[in-house]
């Protein structure tokens, strides 16, 4: 990330351990969510693939509802109390002990493993928020998206990383190592652990270097008050903010079929394509390697053509993506699918936080990013509900995804409308400080 820091207030050090906490917190999204706990629920705890299908789609649901409604306000309540750090570093513990809890939860104890996972990834979004806010404070304005790019590279590396431990160390070996079983699936489970140790270690950096600005902090006593405050003058002065109203709406759409792909990727590929646990392991390594590629590299190109760009070439090829994975019944082709969904996915991310970043106004960061969280969840049980109910209706996995080729189709049509430039210029410069 050579260059990135051009002042006191983004050095290097402070943008690694700002980018670390990515590093720390992909695992969960690629063992639990996606790949390793998600086809477990779905094999092992359930009754079958396709009941445990849309029991993950409702606690996916619950946990997107969840997000949507608090975000925002726990946005305003950071941004006026000074509370972004105390916000993340609560989030991270309550979601590694959740995880590690996973652990102790054996097959056919569905009801303990929902509630489980649906705290631990409501926590899980919420730290995301506040981390997120970081990034117009630590990043120089004119290497937003590299840094943006760099961190969600970086996420992705952590998701490999844990993923081969994961497979050499636990789920591959007949006598899985640190003296677990497999009786029970207990190596499986045990991933949890992996997960929650490695959420915490990597996520100290984050906490003993990145400061916090407290500057634009309320007064005592008054912070709950103002709090409210700042989101009704957000809700009533909307007509400011006109280019953010038209990303959030676009990326509340696009980020549906996101989220639907990430809860569903590996389920669909051992639902429909007969993918051992293994083999998913092994395919979600393969998208992690191109995901981090894509989003490294694409972090460059939103620096000098744009986020907007970088969004609309991300989404096209999400788009191919989908298309290949709905229409192909040949696994070599679901490779390529898998392969191209890594590429443009890591990127979409990345150019999405950026692009809020340079809108974003100062003194709201928290709260607009606790609303960007908000467009990524208020509808976003949409595409794993419908993908469920599409499945159990149908029969086939096949039929429920098509759901996210609509998101995605339709999140681009409205991205067209947004104006980057002008979403920029109206961000207000940030206040001199003394």
């Amino acid at each position: 990330m050579t260059g990135v820091a051009g002042n006191d207030r983004a050095s290097q050090r402070t943008i690694w351990s700002w980018a670390l906490y990515d590093f720390a917190n992909s695992p969960f999204t690629t063992l639990i969510v996606t790949f390793v706990y998600a086809t477990y629920f779905t094999e092992a705890i359930a009754r079958d693939s396709v009941s445990g299908t849309a029991l993950w789609s409702r606690g996916i649901t619950i946990t997107a509802l969840i997000v949507a409604v608090v975000s925002p306000a726990l946005g305003a309540l950071a941004d006026r109390g000074g509370y972004r750090k105390l916000f993340v570093l609560v989030a991270t513990q309550v979601c590694a002990g959740a995880t590690a809890a996973l652990y102790t939860v054996l097959p056919g104890q569905i009801i303990a493993a929902l509630v489980l996972v649906i705290i631990a990834n409501v926590a899980f979004e919420l730290g995301t928020v506040f981390y997120n806010a970081f990034l117009p404070d630590i990043s120089p304005p004119e290497r937003i998206g590299t840094v943006s790019g760099w961190a969600w590279g970086l996420g992705y590396i952590g998701g490999l990383a844990a993923l081969a431990v994961a497979l050499v160390t636990l789920v591959q070996p007949e006598t899985p190592w640190f003296g677990f079983s497999t009786e029970a699936g207990e190596n499986i489970r045990a991933t949890n652990l992996l997960v929650a140790a490695w959420f915490l270690v990597f996520s100290l950096p984050l906490f003993v270097w990145v400061r916090e600005d407290r500057s634009r902090a309320s007064a005592t006593g008054r912070v709950v008050r103002d709090a409210y405050a700042q989101l009704r003058n957000t809700f009533t002065e909307v007509g400011k903010y006109t280019q953010i109203v038209r990303f959030l709406i676009a990326r509340l759409v696009y980020n549906d079929g996101l989220v639907t792909i990430f809860a569903f990727g590996g389920i669909y590929a051992a639902g429909e394509f007969g993918f051992s646990l293994e083999q998913v392991l092994i395919f979600g390594i393969v998208v992690n390697v191109t995901a981090g590629a894509g989003a490294i590299a694409f972090g460059y190109l939103d620096d000098r053509f744009g986020a907007r760009q970088t969004i609309i070439v991300s989404l096209l090829g999400l788009i191919t993506a989908t298309a290949i994975a709905i229409l192909t019944t040949s696994e070599a082709m679901f490779w390529v699918a898998g392969i191209l969904i890594g590429i443009f996915a890591g990127p979409n991310q990345a150019a999405s936080r950026s692009m809020l970043g340079r809108f974003v106004p100062h003194e709201k960061e928290n709260e607009f990013f606790g609303f960007f969280a908000f467009s990524g969840k208020l509808t976003a049980f949409i595409g794993p509900l419908l993908l469920g109910i599409l499945t159990q209706q149908f029969g086939s996995q096949r039929v429920g995804v098509s759901v996210v080729l609509v998101l995605l189709v339709l999140g681009l049509a409205l991205l067209l409308r947004v104006d980057e430039q002008a979403g920029s210029a109206a961000r207000q410069p940030e206040p001199a400080r003394s």
